[in-house]
């Protein structure tokens, strides 16, 4: 006979345990984040400063080398708010006031959060099979015994880049997306390139641009922690090189989404 009471003791643990293992990956998550910033500023008094050669080598994988297809979603993301914008506003007949609706929702929305969940299904799951194969083969704890700091040799330089890469490719994309919008718009409605620009310029403000590098500068740290704490957490061999992987991606993307809201509902208020 089933015992309810077993039933619900038993959801009731688990929800315990998952709630407890989710709080100790924030906490370390935080550990890591506060400790690669310690190395970043008093690493050098121990002769043990964060390699600027890596940072410069992760800013490279993970952003010079995503510009192509940074590129290609940042029009295609432009293109598509011209059309459903012109569409929606024509049936109202204010085709001519598109670019406001535009020019905010690429901004302040689409291009940090698109280039966001880009970075993250492309880099955050190199980082996490990156960490994963080298617990797995027990190349950090040969780091440790050789007198090296994990965070300070691995984690520090890519959050480092991914600080910078990540709002230096949302602002490319709001200048990709803004034009590939006012290509359409202008030949929707007549108007000339140059008045659509004036336009979106008139309407853009300072704290417009500075809410989406914000947001594109979280992205980027959650991106980092989440692909290093998943990465270390890794059990089993090459299966559970891919379930972290797998894992990293998903946690990204979600953590992206919820933080781009909670974000957008503070800066609106």
């Amino acid at each position: 006979m089933v015992n309810p009471a077993r039933i619900s003791a038993k959801l009731f643990e688990g929800l315990g345990r998952r709630t407890v293992a989710g709080l100790d990956e924030v906490g370390y998550a935080a550990s890591l984040f506060f400790e690669s910033i310690y190395w970043m500023l008093v690493g050098w008094r121990y002769r043990q400063p964060v390699r600027i050669s890596a940072v410069f080598a992760a800013m490279m994988q993970f952003g010079v080398q995503a510009i192509p297809i940074a590129t290609l979603l940042a029009a295609t993301i432009g293109l598509m708010l011209a059309i459903q914008s012109l569409y929606s506003l024509g049936i109202f007949g204010a085709k001519n006031y598109a670019y406001f609706g535009i020019a905010f929702a690429i901004v302040r929305e689409f291009s940090p959060m698109i280039m966001g969940i880009m970075i993250a299904g492309r880099s955050g799951s190199a980082i996490a099979a990156r960490l994963a194969t080298m617990t797995i083969n027990q190349e950090i704890d040969a780091l440790q015994v050789m007198g090296i700091n994990p965070v300070r040799f691995l984690v520090a330089p890519v959050l480092i880049a991914l600080l910078i890469v990540v709002p230096c490719l949302a602002m490319w994309a709001n200048l990709v997306s803004l034009l590939a919008a006012g290509l359409y718009v202008a030949a929707d409605i007549n108007q000339s390139l140059g008045a659509y620009i004036n336009d979106t310029i008139e309407v853009l403000k300072t704290g417009d641009l500075w809410q989406g590098i914000g947001k594109a500068a979280l992205f980027g740290v959650i991106i980092a922690l989440v692909g290093v704490v998943n990465g270390s957490s890794v059990q089993g061999g090459a299966e559970g090189v891919g379930k972290v992987t797998t894992r990293s991606v998903v946690m990204s993307i979600s953590l992206i989404i919820v933080a781009d809201m909670i974000f957008g509902f503070m800066t609106t208020q």
